[in-house]
């Protein structure tokens, strides 16, 4: 794929892709990465147990699964919004720079706030903003790079994901205070967010939609036809289920090790940062090159199906790990199957979309499978691990095996995809 600059093509399909734009959506991507799972790694599973020690796994699950479900609607419809934006400076960049700043806000009143209640509107209003950034960011891909080569650059945009959760361990390790925990990441997100607004070349709408934005399109930015669309609803269902044995790992990875392995707050930070580091490094590597080969290879779905099966393995070694070195290793195995899962599977959303024109509104939707589980795992984990511990298996342990089961599905499930190969 050459790297030097050039104009889209007549059809709207960009023919190569400039090399300040693949530097600039990595960093970017990493940004708003670095804001929102530095929170759901480590850092608000801890403010929440030093404001409500004795509610600490409901009030977490709660906080969690009402900002997820804000991610939820403000990825798609953001999305839709900047599709249909005729914004002089571009359709992508004001809801790029616009959402990085409000969440960057919101996550600085988390970090200074003592109540759960502030809390919980905090990061509400974090995902939404950070989201919505999140959906330009992306979108941008199907607006710059040729379809042959989004396999590479979404690879790139991928390896943003375990840099981001490796640099919030970081952080929550090194820094025991709770209101530079939340504002560290907010002012990263910000200044790259900026910086990919001055290098992006955006394309600007002169002609507005035909269609208006009434209550019958808003509603529409959250939902497909999955009779019309097969491809697409698959790929959303597979998305969903491989996302939802992801989402649990590192949510409740604090409370595990405080519980069961009888870890103090600074030792599991410790450990968090080292298992984070594994995975990091398996997925920087398995990121890139499962992008890099399912593009020269021109397939798809096997890596998908095989990244899922990978994840699966670590989740089952996980969950049944005797000491903290097997769980270090089961994460980076987790890891190697998640950098490869989300690049690839990012590339194979792009093949698949049912309306060019509605490319971010399309992937906003698809999105909605990363945010769906991050709502209903903490929703459904307090049962779950309560389950668990009264059939006596261990709380933590059933709620792992039950993510790799969940994740072995969507595994599976990828083969009912027609259109990709």
């Amino acid at each position: 794929m050459s790297l030097s600059p050039t104009t889209p093509s007549t059809t709207g399909a960009p023919t190569r892709t400039p090399a300040r734009y693949v530097v600039g959506v990595s960093t970017a991507a990493f940004g708003v990465y670095f804001a929102l799972f530095t929170p759901v790694m480590v850092a608000m599973a801890f403010k929440i147990q030093h404001i409500d020690p004795e509610n600490a796994v409901a009030s977490l699950g709660l906080v969690l699964g009402a900002g997820a479900a804000f991610a939820l609607f403000a990825n798609p419809l953001f999305g839709r919004l900047s599709d249909r934006s005729t914004a002089r400076w571009g359709k992508r960049r004001p809801f790029i720079l616009g959402g990085t700043l409000v969440g960057a806000a919101a996550l600085v009143l988390i970090g200074v706030t003592t109540s759960v209640p502030v809390v919980l509107v905090g990061w509400c209003l974090a995902q939404a903003g950070l989201n919505a950034a999140l959906s330009a960011v992306v979108a941008t891909l199907h607006d710059q790079v040729e379809p042959a080569g989004r396999g590479k650059v979404s690879g790139l945009i991928g390896v943003g994901t375990p840099l981001s959760i490796l640099a919030g361990s970081v952080v929550a390790n090194a820094i025991a205070s709770d209101v530079l925990r939340f504002a560290i990441p907010a002012g990263v997100a910000v200044v790259l967010a900026v910086v990919f607004c001055l290098v992006l070349d955006d394309k600007v709408r002169t002609v507005p939609p035909a269609e208006k934005f009434g209550v019958k399109e808003f509603f529409g930015s959250f939902v497909f036809d999955p009779r019309r669309n097969p491809d697409f609803g698959w790929t959303w269902l597979t998305k969903f289920l491989v996302m939802f044995g992801y989402a649990g790992i590192a949510t409740y990875l604090p409370y595990y090790l405080t519980s069961d392995f009888g870890l103090a707050e600074q030792e599991a930070t410790g450990v968090i940062l080292t298992a984070n580091l594994v995975s990091t490094v398996a997925m920087v590597v398995s990121s890139p090159l499962g992008g890099l080969l399912s593009d020269r290879i021109g397939r798809r779905k096997p890596f998908v199906t095989a990244a899922g099966l990978v994840m699966v393995v670590g989740l089952l070694l996980l969950a049944l790990a005797p000491s903290i070195p097997v769980l270090v290793v089961a994460q980076g195995i987790i890891g190697l199957g998640a950098g490869a899962f989300l690049s690839v599977d990012q590339a194979l959303a792009t093949q698949v979309l049912p309306n060019p024109e509605d490319a971010a509104k399309d992937l906003g939707v698809l999105n909605m499978a990363n945010a769906l589980p991050q709502s209903i795992a903490p929703a459904m984990a307090p049962a779950v691990i309560g389950l668990g511990t009264a059939a006596g298996l261990g709380g933590y342990t059933t709620w792992y095996l039950f993510g790799a089961l969940v994740a072995l599905s969507g595994a599976v499930l990828v083969h009912r995809i027609k259109g990709v190969r």
